[in-house]
């Protein structure tokens, strides 16, 4: 088992979710993916450490009171410098919603949309810095943007982060995946008519399970909800659940990793 100690930026390092009932949430994800989990104080409202095997592999914390945005886990960046980000994503069609700032020791943050208003973070590390294991069961496995116009948002994460954008051959839908070098840092996806009109431009984590079947029915029993049944696809099979409390997420049971390590 791996430890990853810093991730390539450019290439997502980092997940988190904000959510009504943290405590809840902790045994629905603690339950579903082995996670153990180190509780931040009250001031940083709760961020809570993820950890598989002792590796960090991603965050949790309650949604403040009073807020209205749904729960949704968030896709971070690995960042050098987030000043200088902020200016590229402003330059080419996005905003930034909040940062860059602060975050104590561990490093510095932004939140941002796309050129076509997909919500995505920054991370510029210090001394957390990321993910510590991924593609194992119970750790992120992949990241795709689902937005209503995919040459748009493939051009702008280009531009930002310096990623190639390649067409997959895939027939029945329009999707390029986006390369940093060697590695592949996730994927862009156009929603067609089939998406409901309501659903806005998102980004989708995937988790690894060993057994997808086994993971819905885990779901389901602890109150989540399957959305998209499983299915089989060339890379491995997979299904889109919620949390209790309207999260979305993959679960994906690999057969074949894409190449994300980092280094």
């Amino acid at each position: 088992m791996s430890t990853i100690e810093r991730h390539t930026p450019g290439t997502v390092s980092w997940v988190d979710l904000m959510t009504p009932d943290l405590e809840g949430a902790l045994k629905f994800y603690g339950s579903i993916f082995g996670w153990t989990f180190e509780v931040g104080p009250p001031e940083l409202h709760h961020y809570t450490t993820c950890s598989l095997g002792g590796r960090r592999v991603a965050g949790l914390s309650k949604r403040p009171e009073g807020t209205a945005f749904p729960p949704v886990w968030s896709v971070y960046f690995d960042g050098e410098s987030a000043e200088q980000l902020a200016e590229s994503i402003r330059a080419n069609g996005g905003q930034i919603v909040m940062g860059p700032m602060d975050v104590m020791d561990f490093g510095r943050m932004l939140v941002a949309s796309d050129a076509t208003g997909a919500f995505f973070g920054v991370w510029e590390p210090k001394n957390h810095t990321g993910a510590q294991v991924i593609h194992e069961p119970g750790s992120m496995l992949w990241h795709e943007v689902n937005t209503r116009d995919h040459r748009k948002a493939a051009d702008f994460y280009g531009r930002v982060f310096g990623l190639e954008g390649r067409k997959l051959d895939a027939p029945g839908i329009d999707y390029v995946t986006l390369h940093k070098g060697d590695k592949t840092a996730g994927g862009v996806l156009q929603m067609n008519e089939q998406w409901p009109a309501e659903i806005p431009p998102h980004w989708m984590t995937y988790f690894a399970v060993a057994d997808v079947d086994a993971s819905i029915a885990q779901v389901e029993e602890l109150g989540g909800k399957m959305h998209v049944p499983p299915f089989d696809t060339p890379f491995g099979r997979q299904s889109v659940v919620t949390d209790p409390w309207g999260a979305a997420f993959t679960l994906m049971t690999p057969s074949k990793l894409p190449d994300q390590s980092s280094g």
